[in-house]
């Protein structure tokens, strides 16, 4: 009997010491081999994210071996990589619906494979699981040689317009680039329908906004000054002057851009901004030339 009791006392201790053991390895926190990330950036009129995993070179050859090329690829490590589009965006000409994607690639020597995957729930590139029908779009991209390595993938944005930008995927010395389009025009003229030409209660700030729109997109100059002359009579700001000064020189009016950019100027200087008074010196400089 005394042994029984020493035997199951062992036994209890030993598998005490190895739950301790176990709840301590939990508690250790160690580096990710591929470390998670997330970029988000604002495209048009709303946002596209991605979240990855970051993978490094560690002196291995990347592609055409450690991702191989024609074979399809989760675009980083761990789960697949993942792409959210807050709004209906195109994607190389390719309609993307507003939602999330799993973002997953075709390597090759020079042409990509970009497959857009409505499927969320793969790990790594989904192995037998992967049905191709679950695909939303695929389309093909030219890679480009990078002149530096990138030692740890990345996915960024570059080229950002109004109404576009560049998503890049690069590792390597390869940058394979998704040119990335939203319509922002008609979205920002339904607005100004609504809330400026049909609006009850226009605000200076709502009529400025109109303005500058339209000044900057090439459509009606002369109704553009129309709106940035209300905004400014009811509340002068020095920068919307300066726009207002702006928008008469295109229309010839050089007098009248003078006396706008004076008064800008002098707002500008009780209002220490040193950036507008350098702008609209520069601006009176070039209306004393024409």
């Amino acid at each position: 009997m005394k042994k029984q009791i020493q035997f199951t006392y062992a036994l209890v201790c030993a598998l005490a010491m190895i739950l301790m053991g176990t709840e301590v390895s939990a508690q250790i926190k160690m580096p990710a081999a591929s470390p998670a990330a997330t970029v988000k950036q604002t495209v048009g009129l709303g946002e596209v994210t991605v979240e990855y995993s970051r993978p490094s070179m560690k002196g291995r050859k990347v592609f055409g071996d450690l991702a191989p090329y024609g074979k399809l690829w989760r675009t980083g490590a761990n789960a697949s990589t993942k792409i959210t589009f807050s709004e209906e965006v195109m994607l190389e000409g390719n309609k993307v619906p507003a939602g999330q994607y799993a973002l997953y690639t075709i390597p090759g020597e020079k042409e990509w494979t970009v497959v857009i995957h409505k499927n969320l729930k793969h790990w790594g590139d989904g192995g037998p699981d992967y049905k191709q029908e679950e695909d939303l779009v695929r389309f093909k991209v030219n890679a480009k040689e990078l002149d530096d390595k990138v030692e740890t993938f990345t996915i960024g944005f570059n080229d950002i317009t109004n109404n576009g930008a560049t998503l890049q995927i690069m590792w390597d010395k390869t940058l394979v680039p998704v040119k990335i389009t939203t319509d922002v025009d008609s979205k920002v003229m339904a607005q100004i329908q609504e809330k400026v030409i049909n609006g009850t209660d226009v605000k200076p700030a709502m009529y400025a906004a109109a303005a500058n729109y339209y000044a900057d997109n090439n459509k009606d100059l002369k109704q553009a000054l129309a709106w940035m002359q209300k905004a400014n009579a009811t509340n002068p700001l020095f920068y919307n002057m300066h726009y207002q000064a702006k928008m008469q020189v295109k229309l010839k009016d050089y007098k009248g851009a003078r006396a706008t950019a004076e008064k800008s100027l002098e707002m500008s200087k009780q209002a220490k901004n040193a950036d507008y008074v350098a702008l609209n010196e520069k601006l009176l400089a070039e209306i004393k030339n024409k």
